[in-house]
């Protein structure tokens, strides 16, 4: 009988490795000029108008100091990821420590998480403007912007705690059930703490969704250039920065806004990154 396997040409695989080769090089190149570009105008535009004058404490129409968004916006990050976190860690630990295989509920979740991970952020912008500010009554605030961040980066942590928890080997839950700890302990005290780096990575990936949100925050926490109580209106600083662009009068200083959401975001990566890098030496040393 003869061999029912086709065998491919030398010639044709190595023509063939070369092409994609080259489209995966080509891809990098593109990739990589892109970020270039952008962030390179982004600093030359930028960085000779980072000035004194834009961190004032006070916003005036002549310096439009970002302070108070820098402000707004640390208390929005605080107010979500005090809702958010809690929340995403304990379905996490739900779905991965407690939940039978084959669980309805924890296939329903995990739908819903991809889902929700999926949705524009408009969306969520406009249920907080119906929900939070319209039907609760609470007008645009920073708790309507915080409670519409606390839905978006929910399914992030929920994710990340869920892949953290199962990258935790069980050799760990096994020695702490050998020693006579219960399920309550050893996921509180065993699992937890070696699941905490990437548990620490999604939220440290949140955050930088919550700095560089400007849609759905438009609809929800309002474009007041003022410090904000968490029911009052105030804008943060992407929306600082959208507001000084469409207005056409400091397109400058929103450049160099943009630098500083630019810097933030950046240390934000290399943390994530770094947390990331420990992870995998972690397990590459055990």
């Amino acid at each position: 009988m003869g061999n029912s396997k086709r065998k491919i040409k030398p010639g044709k695989k190595n023509a063939s490795s070369k092409v994609l080769h080259t489209l995966v090089i080509l891809s990098i190149v593109i990739s990589f000029t892109v970020l270039v570009l952008v962030i390179g105008q982004v600093m030359m535009r930028g960085v000779p108008y980072l000035k004194p004058d834009l961190f004032s404490p006070e916003y005036t129409t002549d310096n439009v100091s970002m302070v108070p968004a820098i402000v707004n916006t640390l208390e929005m990050i605080l107010i979500a990821l005090v809702i958010a976190v809690p929340l995403g860690v304990m379905t996490g630990i739900y779905t991965v420590e407690y939940a039978k295989p084959g669980n309805k509920l924890v296939k329903f979740t995990r739908l819903m998480t991809e889902t929700l991970q999926g949705i524009p952020s408009i969306i969520f912008g406009l249920f907080g403007m119906i929900f939070f500010v319209n039907a609760l009554g609470w007008g645009n605030s920073i708790l309507a912007g915080s409670l519409t961040m606390a839905m978006m980066c929910l399914p992030l942590v929920i994710r990340s705690t869920e892949e953290a928890l199962m990258a935790v080997p069980l050799k760990l839950r096994e020695a702490s059930y050998g020693l006579g700890a219960r399920k309550l302990r050893t996921t509180v005290q065993i699992v937890l703490p070696a699941a905490s780096m990437g548990i620490f990575a999604g939220i440290i990936l949140s955050i930088g969704r919550i700095i560089g949100e400007t849609a759905a925050l438009i609809y929800t926490t309002g474009t007041m250039a003022q410090y904000a109580t968490p029911l009052m209106n105030g804008r943060t600083l992407s929306i600082h920065m959208y507001m000084l662009q469409t207005e056409g009068i400091h397109k400058d200083q929103a450049y160099a806004t943009a630098v500083i959401l630019l810097i933030v975001v950046f240390i934000l990566n290399a943390i994530s990154a770094y947390i990331e890098g420990q992870i995998k030496k972690k397990e590459e040393g055990e």
